[in-house]
């Protein structure tokens, strides 16, 4: 099975054929060589193009009929050595030759070393060249053309320091890993005066969100591709090529690697796919080898078992048994609760989620509001239990406690969560529980990593401060945990010697 885009916007044949893919594909054939030795060719042999590489420069140097670039932004997405780089780097090139006088080409990157590699096999192109190293002077970080006042220069993210460039071409190599969308807004608005500016992102897939923990400038400009390329959106300006596998493929599956990867047994060894399927996680493997987007590189469930245990049926009968898990915190992490049923076939709903705003360090959460949260819990459910982490909510756990409420401790040791993380994990694997889709607890479960060492396994973020949040994640763990307990000891029905369905709380 050949590799054909898996998601392409349209691009009028006419354009394409009026547009400069010829020239540009000469120019690569012409004066490109290969910087390194693989499986196709030896290093210093000139680049030798493939059928879908000659498709893909026709589309993105397409021209429309007044003769102006059809496309201002380019998203190209490559599953890794499907030649990123000796892509990249050859349309850096182009540009800082034809792209007219005092043209500035730009090599961008989450950091510098990232962006000295589509530029460095740029740099060693030209000195692998005689012709190109006749018009072409090379210094460390930049390459110039005299002639022409043109440049070629290195950038890294720290987009404060760019306010001010007039890019004529940017080459942004793996934009998944951009920490924020700051360099990308600068280069996509600092060509106004430009007549044909082109910012082309080559890039792998990476996990959706960035650190601030909100969808990253990558996986934004993917879904929007989307749009344009099912005609949600009409966007003659953006294009997006997309190689890779689709959602539910089977990752170990030679003819899913073949169908992703346009390279594969041309210049990519079908041995170096079988050899990683058992050295890498999955979700390594689905981003890097398969292009797709995963929540986290360490993910703690499947993918796909969370989705498969929605349902579109009612869940929360009023005066159903439930436990609620709640998880609080201050102002850094979120403050989250959740009810799960009592049941054989629980299932779990997020009845509150408090988070601080981007921006808002100054942030705390509304414990009253908090409280109340927990209290209108209380009278729409049968509560049996409120599962919760005393830390740091000692006081409003005191002052519901002393109202009626059961609130019972759950301290997150190790001992408590690692059983009741299996627990759950194996709930959501084997289709038990299930839930209604809210996109919050999705998130949070798919930010979700599990650390697992010689005391065992439990949940944890990506990093001590991440923004990205799990919070939800816990509280429902706590509670399916309970809820489990109250399920299986049907002489534990009671609070203080009343039977649970007589207990009724009043405010």
């Amino acid at each position: 099975m050949s590799a054909r885009p898996l998601i392409e916007t349209p691009v009028p044949q006419a354009d394409i054929d009026r547009g400069d893919g010829p020239a540009v594909c000469e120019f690569v054939e012409t004066v490109c060589r290969l910087t390194k030795d693989g499986v196709a060719a030896h290093a210093g042999s000139l680049i030798k193009l493939r059928p879908w590489m000659t498709d893909l420069y026709g589309k993105v140097y397409a021209r429309r009929d007044d003769g102006r670039y059809r496309h201002r932004e380019a998203l190209i997405g490559l599953p890794r050595k499907n030649s990123k780089s000796a892509n990249g780097s050859s349309m850096g090139l182009y540009g800082l030759l034809f792209s007219g006088e005092g043209a500035e080409v730009y090599s961008c990157a989450a950091d510098k070393e990232q962006a000295r590699i589509v530029f460095g096999v740029a740099k060693r192109m030209v000195e692998l060249d005689s012709d190109l190293s006749e018009m072409i002077t090379c210094y460390r970080d930049a390459l110039e053309v005299a002639a022409t006042g043109s440049v070629y220069k290195v950038l890294s993210s720290e987009a404060f320091s760019k306010e001010g460039l007039n890019p004529s071409v940017v080459v942004y190599d793996e934009l998944h890993a951009a920490p924020n969308p700051e360099l990308y807004a600068v280069m996509s608005l600092g060509s106004g005066t430009r007549r044909d500016p082109l910012l082309i992102a080559i890039t792998t897939a990476g996990t959706k969100y960035d650190t601030t923990g909100f969808e990253s400038t990558c996986y934004q400009r993917y879904q929007y591709g989307c749009k344009v390329a099912s005609g949600e959106v009409t966007d003659p300006y953006f294009y997006m090529c997309w190689y890779g596998a689709p959602k539910g493929a089977d990752y170990r599956d030679p003819a899913v690697w073949a169908a992703a990867n346009p390279g594969y047994g041309d210049f990519l060894d079908p041995d170096d796919f079988k050899a990683a399927i058992g050295r890498v996680s999955e979700n390594e493997f689905r981003t890097k080898r398969l292009n797709q987007w995963v929540s986290s590189v360490q993910a703690w469930l499947p993918q796909g078992a969370w989705a498969k245990c929605r349902t579109d049926a009612e869940l929360a009968e009023p005066g159903k048994g439930v436990v609620l898990g709640f998880d609080g915190s201050v102002s850094g992490d979120s403050t989250a609760l959740v009810a799960v049923s009592v049941s054989s076939a629980p299932w779990i709903k997020v009845l509150g989620l408090w988070e601080r705003p981007a921006g808002r360090e100054d942030w705390r959460v509304d414990r009253a509001e908090v409280k109340d949260a927990i209290r209108q819990a209380c009278r729409e459910y049968r509560v049996r239990e409120i599962a919760a982490d005393r830390y740091e909510w000692v006081d409003a756990l005191e002052e519901l406690e002393a109202e009626g409420l059961p609130v019972v401790e759950f301290p997150q040791t190790l001992v408590r969560m690692a059983p009741a993380t299996q627990r759950f994990y194996e709930a959501v694997t084997t289709g038990r529980i299930r839930h209604n889709g809210d996109p919050r607890l999705a998130r949070h479960l798919e930010n979700a990593q599990l650390k697992t060492d010689a005391r065992g396994s439990r949940l944890q973020k990506d990093a001590r401060n991440s923004p990205r949040k799990i919070d939800l994640a816990v509280a429902g763990v706590m509670a399916l945990d309970r809820a489990d307990f109250w399920l299986n000891e049907p002489g534990l029905d009671t609070i203080d010697g009343v039977p649970i369905e007589k207990v009724r709380f009043v405010w």
